[in-house]
């Protein structure tokens, strides 16, 4: 073979090949006694070796594609010409076509090679890239295999660089292997102009994290690094980075990549000017408070003169307006400025304006600070210093306003009588109990009529439940809410019900039809089978889906293929809604193949799960005249969906049913079905066993302290007519539940999290189910976890009694650690107000136990009430507070966030004319000293009083 007919010729591969070695292959000689044969070599498993008769080249690479045999593959592809590597191509392809989605060892053997081989026949960069970041080959060893990179060393310079140029352009996979050190391979080898991806810098950054055994400093390896003039400053555009870039990597200095990135800037390999723009220009960007952090750290590391930071100074000022960390170093930097007077008097108003409007008391008590300072320095700014620190007599906090004041007071003097009427125009905003002082400060009436006249409550609409609408009309929009329901992240209870309604519904009405819509669905949500380790949730609709187009046996003919009981829907792991769940779709499974029914009984009226009883009767009567026998999981979920309280009218329809199913209705309804739990509260704190030296993490209840209920459970359920009982999966739903170590064990088992499934299942118990998942919600404050929260609103739109279980979820919502679940909380105790159904004196004791216990922290639940008082339930928080004021005040008052509380309990009895002493409040107020707790229960009295 000529060097023209030879396009490897002369090149490293093809000083790798004799011409033997070439004749071999070509000729398909045994596999494992060719020139590159090796261990890796071998045919596969289940792979066919071929016979020995001579083959052509295209057929030769083919053959060793289906074989597996990677390592060949370069030397295979080093002797076709151009003309020969495009015949390959369509080959290629149908076995990439044959292999997709498929996972074996034979699969990924052959994707290593298919991958290697489909690299070395696209003649031209665009579809070698293309192919090489294919999303077939994701997850596949060949993208690390030593022969990928051959092929593409074997190739024109020009082509290599612009395969590079493309793979580092392509978003990064989200798993499996890259393709960094492939283009990495290339750039160093070429010397072409480095990638600046956001992919390719990503990867950079996060192999200087990766090496093992003895290595440099961070430091030390980025100088050593030729990428690093051209990447190190693409860092700082990079999201989510702060959590790696922090890690330090041993206590040498430099080791980490704040120290690291000074000691570049120092030495020159960065420009530091640049650095510390850049470094800015990344924190006014804003981001997650990690990287937010990190880019502090850099900062600090890089410790600007003061000089370089008066330079930038108004870029200072826009920092005060971020995240915490962020405007706490830029208010000090800015502190410093001044007080070496390198800025402009106009710069300190800015940033006071800024400052002294966030919610955060630190930043605006040392925003005051720095203006204390400023006037007594210069006493000719006392004008501009008493107007910025004006601007925090509208914070919320009394005590901030009262600091404000203070400053105020003692440079009013220096700052001369023209700067009144702007300040008697700001003391509007201040709490009332301030009004006093600033009207003997500023010479004039402060507040204007009593604000307690014309008061009001503010609370929102009562919620009304959304209607579930009309069936699904179609088996093609079947098909297109199960499509939108199994893409959904989080479905809703109206979809799932829908679908579930309409897949039975169709099924009736003509199974092909439905058969031939859910066709594209099934294609792209294949049913899996069993093997389950989650919990039953609505996405498993897809298995009665799979049982209409005849893709999964339905679960009653399980006992023939897998032994009795078997269930693809239930694992060990199942939670008993997760139970009822599957209860519910493997009957309805059974149902599209076999008995057929008109629709479903348990299908709700509204988006709550609840079913009207009216409804409920109609649909039975539809089942006597198709002469239908209900489904037992359906017909015991209709009835738990059914409200207690139920017209004369609809009883006597009911009681018109003569079938059983129809008797055992009508006796529900009757009754009234369930009837309500009552609740018993226990504290539940195990203290500490005998084992000692746990991990960490295990045996966390040790040191718990929680205030939680106990209900006695409903039995066996009541009896219908016919000796009829609910299914042991619906019993179950409210079997007995009381603290203890198991409850305890399984909150932590796995993460599963109540759902509106869940609440959807009783609809009208919504007592039962708080009392059942306290866990969960005492977690998000006793345990500082996330989530539960969300559910709160849920149960409080729910129906039912609101006893002692759903106050004391609130209660622990009220105190959640995250700032969505307290907003949550706060939405659920306004629509309880609204609704009528909220016990503020029952809320209040339990709130003044939690805080007293421990469990809830006093400054989460004053965000959480001020919140609602903002809303203008002043009336409401009031009722809350008032009762909760006597635990709160014979406990520990140092505790941060009492000042808080107390301050927003006479706010809100100030504005709704609250009177009547309480008796610790007074107590408090008649202590000596001036604490904040002491200062704000002495206004409190005073409110209670009539004395202001």
């Amino acid at each position: 073979m000529s060097a023209v007919e030879n396009p490897v010729a002369g090149s490293v591969l093809g000083a790798l090949l004799t011409g033997s070695a070439i004749e071999e292959l070509v000729t398909g000689i045994v596999v494992g006694e060719s020139a590159m044969g090796t261990a890796a070599g071998e045919p596969v498993a289940g792979s066919v070796v071929e016979s020995s008769e001579p083959v052509g080249p295209v057929e030769a690479l083919l053959q060793a594609v289906r074989e597996g045999r990677t390592p060949q593959i370069p030397a295979l592809v080093a002797v076709l010409d151009p003309a020969q590597r495009r015949a390959c191509l369509p080959g290629l392809k149908a076995v990439r076509q044959e292999i997709r989605g498929e996972w074996s060892n034979v699969a990924n053997a052959r994707a290593g090679a298919l991958l290697v081989a489909g690299a070395g026949c696209h003649v031209g960069p665009a579809g070698a890239a293309t192919w090489i970041g294919s999303r077939d080959f994701s997850g596949r060893s060949g993208a690390v295999h030593p022969a990928l990179a051959q092929v593409v060393e074997a190739q024109p310079v020009e082509w290599q660089i612009e395969v590079a140029t493309r793979l580092a352009a392509r978003p990064a996979p989200s798993w499996g292997r890259s393709f960094y050190p492939l283009i990495e391979a290339v750039v160093r080898r070429t010397g072409c102009a480095v990638p600046e991806t956001e992919p390719f810098v990503r990867e950079w950054l996060e192999r200087r994290f990766r090496h093992s055994g003895a290595r440099p400093t961070l430091a030390e390896d980025l100088r050593a690094d030729a990428f690093t003039p051209a990447l190190l400053p693409r860092v700082f555009e990079l999201a989510d980075i702060g959590g790696m870039l922090s890690w330090r990597l041993s206590p040498r200095p430099g080791d980490v990549f704040a120290e690291a990135l000074a000691e570049l800037a120092a030495g020159g390999v960065l420009d530091r000017a640049d650095v510390i723009d850049r470094c800015l220009a990344r924190l006014l960007r804003g981001g997650r408070t990690a990287d937010q952090r990190l880019f502090v750290d850099v900062l600090l590391a890089l410790a600007p003169t003061p000089e370089e930071y008066a330079a930038r100074a108004r870029d200072l000022v826009a920092l005060l307006d971020g995240p915490s960390t962020v405007a706490g170093h830029a208010q000090g930097v800015l502190a410093g400025l001044d007080e070496a007077g390198l800025i402009e008097l106009e710069l300190l108003g800015e940033a006071s304006a800024v400052v002294l409007f966030r919610a955060e008391k630190k930043l605006v008590r040392a925003q005051l600070g720095w203006l204390e300072k400023a006037a007594r320095r210069s006493p000719e700014r006392a004008g501009a210093v008493v107007l910025a620190a004006a601007g925090a007599f509208g914070h919320a906090d009394s005590g901030v306003q009262e600091r404000a004041l203070n400053v105020v007071a003692r440079h009013l003097k220096a700052a001369g009588s023209a700067v009144l009427p702007e300040l008697r125009y700001a003391a509007e905003a201040l709490n009332l109990v301030h009004h006093p002082r600033a009207t003997e400060l500023f010479g004039a009436p402060v507040g204007g009529d009593d604000p307690d006249t014309g008061w009001n409550e503010m609370l929102p609409p009562v919620p009304e439940p959304r209607p579930l609408g009309a069936p699904i009309a179609s088996a093609a929009e079947v098909a297109e809410e199960l499509s939108a329901l199994l893409a959904a992240q989080e479905p809703e209870v109206a979809d799932f019900e829908r679908v579930l309604d309409g897949l039975v519904r169709h099924a009736h009405r003509d199974r092909a039809a439905l058969v031939e819509a859910l066709g594209p669905v099934l294609r792209v949500y294949p049913w899996n089978g069993v093997g389950r380790w989650q919990d039953c949730g609505p996405r498993d609709v897809l298995y009665v889906a799979a049982a209409v187009a005849g893709q999964a046996p339905p679960h009653r003919l399980w006992d023939f293929l897998g032994g009795k009981g078997r269930s693809p829907l239930r694992g060990q792991n199942n939670t008993v809604h997760g139970h009822v769940l599957a209860a519910r779709l493997e009957e309805a499974a059974w149902q599209v193949t076999a008995t057929r029914p008109p629709y479903l009984l348990a299908t709700p009226t509204d988006a709550t799960g609840a079913v009207d009883a009216a409804v409920l009767v109609e649909r039975l009567v539809g089942y006597r005249a198709a002469g239908v026998t209900p489904g037992q999981a359906d017909l015991c979920a209709a009835l738990l969906r059914v409200g207690p309280t139920v017209g004369g009218e609809v009883i006597r329809a009911a009681e018109a049913l003569t079938r059983p199913a129809g008797r055992w209705a009508a006796a529900w309804l009757r009754t009234g079905g369930l009837p309500a739990q009552p609740s018993e509260r226990v504290v539940f704190a195990p203290g500490r066993g005998s084992r000692h030296g746990h991990a960490y993490g295990e045996r966390w209840w040790e040191d718990l302290r929680r205030v939680a209920v106990a209900q006695p459970g409903i039995d066996a359920g009541p009896e219908g007519p016919g000796g009829e009982r609910l299914a042991r999966e619906f019993v179950a739903l409210l079997d007995c539940t009381e603290p203890g170590m198991n409850r305890i064990r399984a909150q932590t088992r796995w993460t599963w999290q109540p759902s509106a499934h869940w609440a959807a299942m009783l609809p009208w118990h919504r007592e039962e189910l708080a009392a059942r998942w306290l866990d969960w919600f005492a977690s998000a404050a006793d345990r500082d976890e996330r989530g539960a929260g969300r559910l709160l609103p849920v149960l409080a739109e729910a129906g039912g009694p609101a006893g002692l279980a759903l106050h004391l979820v609130l209660a622990y919502g009220l105190g959640a650690r995250h700032t969505e679940d307290r907003t949550a909380a706060v939405d659920a105790l306004l629509v309880l107000a609204a609704r009528g159904h909220l016990d503020g004196a029952l809320l209040g004791r339990e709130l003044g136990a939690l805080v007293d216990c421990g469990a809830v922290k006093p400054t989460r639940l004053s965000r959480a009430l001020a919140l609602a008082a903002g809303t203008g339930a002043y009336g409401t928080v009031w009722s809350v507070l008032a009762p909760a004021l006597p635990a709160l005040l014979t406990g520990d008052q140092t505790v941060r966030g009492l000042g808080d509380l107390v301050a927003l309990a006479a706010d809100c009895a100030r504005r709704t004319g609250a009177r009547g002493p309480i008796e610790e409040v007074t107590a408090t107020a008649a202590k000596g000293g001036s604490g904040r707790v002491v200062k704000e229960a002495r206004a409190l009295r005073d409110v209670l009083a009539d004395r202001t």
